[in-house]
């Protein structure tokens, strides 16, 4: 074992030791100057180099220790993981669906009083109509001024009327919706908690109700407290693609939402939205007379504080007048529109039973003849 002053690989061999040696402090080996931080230039260096006498020699490369670049990787997949499972949050699928309020609801058909007017020049029927300055899409449905409230953020303000508004879109405006089968989208904005009824509404079947609305299958859903489903058609616009067809995959949109402070933890927002839809007879070709149909919607939402981050709303009250149907059409799972040169089968609405347990005031109206193109 060296002393203080040895060299770092030991003393040389044939090197006197002891600190009796006088020399001890001045004797270097190769370890020495391979380790010095500062080196010497040669005599002739310094003879053809007017340079100071020595120079700074670059640090020895040493590469990371294995055990540091295991531990950087490990808390890298630790933060990956972090961010991953924050934005997934898989937690949510086992938590118990909140109590929220159940969707209550009215369909009312409107009949016409004579013959649907129809055109194969589609831009005329549009502008004969009362859509001519209807805009398209979501553009017809802006954001209205806004600001917080005495309990919400604006943040959390405009997120409450985005939600509404991205519900309208996905329930009234993909042709996947309206001619197809597709829910998926809808209900993934919905609040867990309306989950079953609208599972049930749109697949037809009733599994003991939940004290929301309840739909006539022969007419019109009703506002009410008994047990059923509130009807499909008010959850979402769609009609039976053995009959009809989008003659224009583009809706006009006229509509508008307002919001306000519910109590001090749910906001609530309005929208009515009228939509106004081209449609032919299913299979028919390019030259068939198109013809409008027109819903409107009139919805109100709620949000409290998880349906704003998570980005799901809670739709509580539709109220629904579509036409030109006929009265006694079923307007509670899809609408089956009159097309052009049709009309009403005379009659009013489907009979009501008021002795039958979940039997409902079957509702139907007239379509005004200025809500048509003009022919």
């Amino acid at each position: 074992m060296g002393g203080p002053g040895d060299p770092p690989e030991g003393v040389p061999d044939g090197t006197p030791s002891g600190a009796e040696d006088e020399y001890r402090s001045v004797v270097f080996d190769e370890s020495f100057v391979r380790a010095a931080r500062l080196q010497e230039y040669s005599a002739q260096e310094r003879m053809t180099d007017h340079t100071p006498a020595v120079r700074r020699r670059p640090r020895p490369h040493r590469a990371l220790p294995r055990q540091a670049l295991f531990l950087v990787l490990l808390i890298a997949v630790a933060f990956a993981t972090a961010i991953y499972m924050g934005v997934r949050t898989p937690y949510r699928s086992l938590l118990p669906p909140r109590a929220v309020e159940q969707l209550r609801a009215t369909v009312v058909p409107l009949a016409p009083a004579g013959e649907v007017p129809g055109s194969s020049d589609l831009a005329g029927l549009y502008a004969r109509s009362p859509a001519a300055r209807y805009a398209t899409g979501a553009e017809g449905l802006p954001l209205p001024a806004h600001r917080g409230t005495a309990h919400f953020s604006d943040s959390q303000v405009v997120a409450a009327l985005t939600g509404a508004r991205d519900y309208i879109v996905a329930s009234s405006l993909d042709p996947g919706v309206l001619v197809g089968d597709r829910t998926d989208a809808v209900r993934a904005l919905l609040d867990p908690g309306q989950l079953a009824q609208f599972d049930r509404s749109v697949t037809g079947t009733d599994a003991g109700g939940s004290g929301g609305a309840s739909t006539g299958r022969g007419g019109a859903g009703s506002v009410g407290g008994g047990a059923g489903e509130a009807a499909a058609t008010a959850w979402l616009v769609r009609f039976d693609p053995r009959r009809v067809q989008l003659a224009d995959p583009l809706v006009r949109v006229r509509g508008s939402l307002r919001v306000a402070e519910a109590d001090s933890a749910t906001l609530e927002v309005t929208a009515d939205p009228v939509l106004v839809y081209a449609l032919k007879p299913a299979g028919a070709g390019a030259t068939a007379p198109a013809s409008l149909f027109t819903v409107r919607r009139e919805l109100r939402f709620r949000f409290d504080p998880d349906d704003l981050r998570l980005h799901q709303v809670q739709l509580v009250l539709a109220t629904v007048e579509a036409g030109p149907l006929s009265c006694g059409d079923d307007a509670a799972d899809r609408f089956q529109p009159l097309l052009a040169g049709r009309s009403a089968r005379a009659g009013g609405p489907a009979a009501t039973d008021p002795y039958a347990p979940d039997g409902v005031s079957a509702v139907c109206g007239a379509l005004a003849p200025g809500a048509q193109p003009k022919a």
